[in-house]
């Protein structure tokens, strides 16, 4: 919105600008007083000659005169001075032409008291064409920011109108502003941040305090220490949270009457998608968070702390640990979210959740020091298998720094990969861990991987098949020996044979399969086969 060239259409005239224009720099201008003031908006110029010029302005007006109508005494000087700065003039320029050819001491003093701008014209000046310049950029500009401004309506209305969620509603007034704007709820937690030009660890950083300092309002306008630009966003006639646009770190002006055209739209715009997006936003904000966070998604380790942090997750002194519940009924993961919440609640552990992938929900707890997680993972593990008594609750290893968290996530997921719908819990346990995960369950959580399955079909293959054309079977004569290490009197026991018919079917295992059964080597590579074998079975 803002762009380098300081005429450009749309954007408020200032004195600056207009000292800048060669029909006025042609008179030598020079700033007497206020100089730290050339920002001030020009909304009009006027030529007088009067004594009482004050009767005729509204404010913002740059007056120009030759100086032929001041008083003499400095009293008068003084309520000249008075009247313009009360009506709020941007600035009084006198030609040092005719009546004087230096300002006069009393009109320095006064315009400096009262923090008018005075400047001086060192040389004549055709002030009807100043005027005519002057207004005629000021109409333009007046007409592009109208254009402008029914350009961000029309925007509005198109997001509204195609049920924008407030991701994209966010982003459109990042993009039209290039400004960075946050929204919060009333618990100042940052749920939906879109940065421009700058990072989210500059945006975010200490963002509760920040915000708790810029104090709330009913009207759209700058506040706080910072000059935030804010603007309430209700839910059902009550104020739910707002959305603050932050000042760009650079030495433009701080806001226009566009930005905050922008932002009461987009506060609008936000209230509309409240009511047609019935999830709750702290939820998706959580849900998106961890998502960035498993995936990698942070440009910085520092934009990740930033934004969990301003989420309400204490990233200083904490430890973490990642849960990944997964609940095969798909369409009780948002009951899920929500049960499992007012118990992390319950037990004051700081903690984001959300679902990760349809049906699994990941869970990361925020410890203090002393704070054991393994009675919280337990109470996460119950109210989950009261929901769907087939959930499966993984843990994954735990951490001192964020920055692991994504590694301690992957380790949940390949414990809930490596775990089947029915598989017995561990003794005194509710949950599984990583040293849980056995042969058997490494092979389970690669059952898809074609090179093994390739593995079990050559290793047991055409033990199969003569199974499948005779009618027998060796594959439970081939388990039993394996399962008791190559024990044979154990195995034909188990299997209720003679020790010469398990013997006969022994050796016809062996021609089948080209093995020697009385290889260490050869059983274990067996024994790895129909593993994978059963495995692939529940798959």
């Amino acid at each position: 919105m803002d762009g380098p060239d300081s005429t450009a259409p749309g954007r408020a005239l200032t004195l600056a600008d207009v000292l800048a224009l060669p029909v006025l720099a042609a008179g030598r201008p020079q700033v007497v007083t206020g100089v730290t003031e050339l920002d001030r908006p020009v909304r009009w110029v006027h030529i007088t000659e009067l004594t009482d010029p004050a009767s005729f302005l509204k404010g913002g007006e740059l007056v120009l005169t030759t100086g032929m109508p001041l008083p003499e005494e400095s009293a008068g000087i003084q309520r000249y001075v008075d009247e313009l700065a009360r009506i709020g003039a941007a600035a009084l320029v006198i030609e040092l032409v005719r009546r004087y050819h230096r300002p006069p001491d009393a009109l320095v003093h006064a315009c400096r008291t009262r923090g008018l701008p005075l400047i001086t014209l060192a040389k004549d000046v055709n002030f009807l064409e100043v005027t005519q310049v002057v207004h005629g950029l000021i109409l333009g500009n007046q007409a592009e920011a109208m254009r402008r401004t029914q350009r961000v309506h029309e925007a509005f209305t198109t997001l509204t109108l195609r049920g924008a969620g407030p991701e994209d509603v966010m982003r459109a007034a990042a993009e039209m502003t290039g400004r960075t704007v946050v929204l919060e709820n009333l618990v100042h937690q940052a749920l939906i941040c879109e940065p421009s030009g700058a990072s989210l660890e500059e945006a975010l950083t200490d963002w509760e305090q920040r915000s708790r300092a810029t104090p709330p309002g009913d009207r759209t306008s700058r506040r706080g220490p910072e000059g935030w630009l804010t603007a309430s966003v209700e839910y059902q006639g009550e104020r739910w949270g707002r959305v603050a646009m932050l000042p760009a770190p650079t030495t433009e002006p701080a806001f226009g009457p566009e930005h905050i055209t922008v932002l009461e739209r987009t506060a609008m715009a936000l209230t509309v998608a409240r009511l047609t997006h019935p999830t709750p936003w702290e939820s998706t904000a959580h849900r998106n968070a961890l998502r960035d966070l498993v995936e990698q998604r942070h440009r910085s380790a520092a934009d990740a702390c930033a934004r969990l942090a301003a989420l309400g997750l204490p990233t200083e002194n904490s430890r973490f640990l990642t849960v990944v519940v997964d609940l095969p009924a798909k369409d009780t993961t948002t009951q899920a979210e929500a049960r499992l919440s007012q118990v992390l609640h319950a037990t004051g552990i700081p903690a984001l959740i959300g679902e990760l992938t349809p049906g699994r929900l990941g869970v990361l707890l925020a410890l203090s020091p002393s704070h054991p997680w393994q009675p919280a993972v337990e109470r996460l593990s119950h109210v989950a298998r009261d929901l769907s008594p087939r959930a499966v609750v993984s843990v994954g290893l735990e951490v001192d720094h964020l920055t692991d968290t994504p590694r301690s996530f992957r380790q949940a997921s390949r414990v809930a990969e490596a775990t089947p719908p029915d598989q017995p819990l561990p003794p005194g346990r509710s949950f599984h861990e990583l040293r849980d995960v056995d042969l058997r369950r490494l092979l389970y959580a690669l059952r898809e991987d074609t090179r093994i399955q390739e593995y079990a079909e050559r290793r047991l293959g055409r033990l199969l098949d003569h199974d499948a054309r005779h009618g027998t079977d060796l594959l439970t004569t081939l388990r039993h020996y394996l399962d008791v290490a190559g024990n044979k009197t154990s195995a034909a026991r188990r299997g209720g044979l003679s020790r010469e018919t398990f013997y006969q079917r022994l050796r016809t295992i062996e021609r089948l399969l080209d093995c020697d059964l009385e290889s260490g080597e050869q059983r274990t590579a067996l024994h790895v086969a129909l593993m994978a074998l059963d495995v692939l079975r529940i798959g």
